[in-house]
């Protein structure tokens, strides 16, 4: 049985509701909904995306003012997070409440929750009127998908669902920072910049400034403890495009803020405007590489400043750099 295209708020709620598994638009990416209280729903996201279970996930709330559905408590820096930067791209980790499925936390006592920028993601979680765990929607290591057609693509006939709407996406996912300590530390760069969290709070740090790492950091943040954002072909970074090697039987694919010169085995190239388009049209490069049976992807690397640092990191992530 494939999965149904809907375009109502309402549907996709009663499908969260009813233990589903539906696909919606955010600000970030698509996300993967389901009832985060309900152990076998959990189960079938889990399933569906092929995820392994020690991998936690975001638990999606209509508003900020909701964060008790989650959370156990609001720590004071995660108060000014959420008064700073919801709704919008930011991920809290708090102390889970306890109706939250264990599954969704990989059995942490702890849990990442945001509320999402976008009016059809709080109009459905609003309706569904319980919290929402929502990874990306996207099989477990792909790219994400900011489309609704590259969602069907590695999910048809998996979930119940997906939301036949596109838009404007950041193309970055959120920023995930720990707020269960006296210091905020981020732990996964995103589409908030560490430079805009300290305008709010001088001494957040991040996990790789902290001498104090924990061994369970990759574990308590999503999306960054396994492969993630690879594509079938090989990516290969390089600072500038005349760095490109030849490369003979090769199909290559090229994105960059520069251009190259033309080449026989280059059969997809993309050169950005910016450093925020460079940012939203990554993964869908590298699905279009996909398509386009690219077996080598050059990809400049993003300047690390700005939304770049969390760019840089999806780049290094999907050369297996990380």
């Amino acid at each position: 049985m494939g999965t149904a295209l809907i375009q109502s708020p309402r549907e996709a709620a009663e499908i969260i509701r009813a233990g589903g598994v539906v696909a919606f638009p955010t600000e970030t990416v698509f996300g993967l909904g389901v009832d985060a209280t309900n152990d076998q729903a959990v189960r079938k996201l889990f399933q569906a995306k092929g995820r392994p279970s020690d991998n936690p996930l975001i638990v999606h709330i209509a508003d900020a003012g909701r964060w008790s559905d989650a959370a156990a408590t609001l720590t004071p820096t995660a108060e000014v997070l959420l008064s700073a930067f919801a709704p919008g791209p930011l991920t809290v980790l708090l102390p889970k409440r306890a109706e939250v499925s264990d599954l969704v936390t990989a059995g942490l006592g702890t849990v990442g929750i945001r509320a999402p920028n976008h009016p059809i993601a709080a109009e459905i979680l609003r309706l569904a009127g319980r919290p929402v765990a929502a990874p990306s929607a996207n099989r477990s290591g792909r790219p994400s998908g900011t489309r609704w057609r590259s969602v069907l693509e590695d999910l048809d006939g998996r979930i119940d669902a997906v939301f036949q709407q596109d838009g404007p996406s950041l193309g970055v996912e959120s920023t995930v920072v720990d707020c269960t300590g006296p210091v905020a530390t981020v732990l996964r760069a995103g589409a908030v910049t560490i430079e805009q969290i300290r305008r709010v709070l001088p001494d957040a740090r991040e996990v790789n400034e902290d001498a104090d790492r924990h061994a369970d950091t990759d574990v308590r943040s999503p999306g960054t403890l396994h492969p993630h954002y690879q594509p079938r072909a090989t990516v290969r970074l390089v600072d500038r495009p005349s760095a490109l090697a030849s490369q003979e039987g090769a199909r290559v694919a090229y994105c960059g803020l520069l251009p190259i010169e033309d080449q026989p085995s280059v059969v997809l190239s993309e050169v950005f405007n910016s450093l925020d388009d460079y940012a939203a049209g990554f993964y869908e490069f590298l699905r279009e590489a996909d398509r386009q049976q690219a077996t080598v992807v050059f990809v400049q690397r993003a300047p690390d400043k700005g939304i770049g640092h969390a760019l840089l990191d999806r780049q290094q992530r999907a050369a297996g750099e990380r």
